[in-house]
C-alpha cells in the first residue's frame, strides 16, 4: 500500500507519485541535496534510457503518494552533473546531467548503461561558450609566467594566496593553478614543502598543480632511488585527493592545460549562478 511521506524526507531518496494530474512527468523525486532537490520525472530509474527530468516548482507535497524510499549513500553536485549513489544492493548509481536541448535547459537522469545507449553529444554536459573576455590573475612572484597568447584573455599581476595562475570574484580565488618545472617539483616533493603549498590550494574552490614534465620522468632522476619520488607524490595524493597533479609534458601544453582549467572553472561557475 502506498504511504506518505512527512515534508522533510531526510537522508533518503524518495520517489512518490506526481499530484499534478495533466503531467506528462508522472513521478517525483526527491533528493537531500541543497536543503532539498525536487524533480518531475518521466519513469522511477534510468534502466536502459536516460529519463527526462524537470524541477519540481513547489514545496514536497505532504501527502506524497510515496512509491519507494532509499537510504542515499552520497549525493553530490559536481558542476553540471549530480552523482546519486544509493544504499541498495542493486541499480545503485546514476547521475542527473544539467544540459541544453535545441538551446533549452534540459535534465536527463541517467546510468553508465543508459548514457552508453545514448548519442555520444548527450554523455557530456554541455557548456557555453565564455562570451566574453576574462582574466587570468598571475602571482607577482612567478617568473617567466605564461604569456597566453592567442587567447582571448587578460593577464594581470596579482598577490595570490594559492597558487600561481587563477581566477578571482571579488578578490577570491574561484580557481588556481600551480606551476612547477620538473626540478622544482622533485626538489619540493624532496623537502616536503610541496606539502604546504598543498595545503594552501586546498582552500581554494578548485585547485591543481601542473607540472611541465612527463610522469616517466620521475623515474629517472640522478641521485634518487627509483620510485622514492613518485612514492611521496603518491602519499601527497591520497592525502590531497581533491587536487589535481597534472604532468603536462612540456610547458607548451601545460600552458594551454592551464588556460583550458581556468576557463572550464569560470564556466562552471556562471552556469550555476546563472
Amino acid at each position: 500500500m502506498a504511504k506518505a511521506v512527512s515534508t522533510d524526507p531526510g537522508q533518503l531518496f524518495v520517489i512518490a507519485r506526481n499530484p499534478e494530474p495533466d503531467s506528462k512527468l508522472p513521478y517525483l523525486l526527491h533528493m537531500p541535496l541543497e536543503g532539498a532537490l525536487i524533480l518531475k520525472a518521466r519513469d522511477t530509474w534510468p534502466r536502459s534510457t536516460r529519463i527526462y527530468c524537470h524541477p519540481f516548482e513547489d514545496v514536497w507535497p505532504a501527502d506524497a503518494e510515496i512509491i519507494e524510499e532509499t537510504p542515499v549513500a552520497s549525493c553530490r553536485r559536481r558542476g553540471a552533473v549530480i552523482d546519486l549513489v544509493l544504499d541498495r544492493p542493486r541499480n545503485t548509481r546514476s547521475q542527473f546531467v544539467f544540459t541544453e536541448t535545441r538551446g533549452r535547459p534540459a535534465i536527463f537522469w541517467q546510468t553508465q548503461k543508459a548514457a552508453r545507449a545514448a548519442n555520444p553529444g548527450a554523455r557530456v554536459p554541455r557548456r557555453r561558450a565564455l562570451s566574453e573576455t576574462f582574466t587570468i590573475s598571475v602571482d607577482t612572484r612567478e617568473r617567466y609566467p605564461y604569456r597566453f597568447s592567442g587567447r582571448d584573455v587578460l593577464v594581470e599581476r596579482a598577490t595570490l594566496q594559492a597558487g600561481d595562475y587563477a581566477i578571482l570574484a571579488d578578490g577570491d580565488i574561484l580557481a588556481t593553478v600551480e606551476r612547477k618545472t620538473l626540478e622544482n617539483f622533485t626538489s619540493s616533493l624532496s623537502d616536503g614543502t610541496i606539502a604546504f603549498q598543498l595545503q594552501r590550494l586546498g582552500e581554494a574552490p578548485r585547485a591543481a598543480v601542473v607540472v611541465e614534465a612527463r610522469y616517466s620522468a620521475l623515474f629517472k632522476l640522478e641521485h634518487v632511488p627509483a620510485g622514492w619520488i613518485a612514492d611521496m607524490l603518491a602519499r601527497l595524493q591520497v592525502r590531497y585527493p581533491e587536487i589535481q597533479v597534472i604532468f603536462a609534458d612540456s610547458r607548451k601544453f601545460a600552458e594551454e592545460w592551464t588556460f583550458r582549467f581556468l576557463a572550464a572553472a569560470l564556466a562552471e561557475a556562471t552556469d550555476r549562478v546563472q
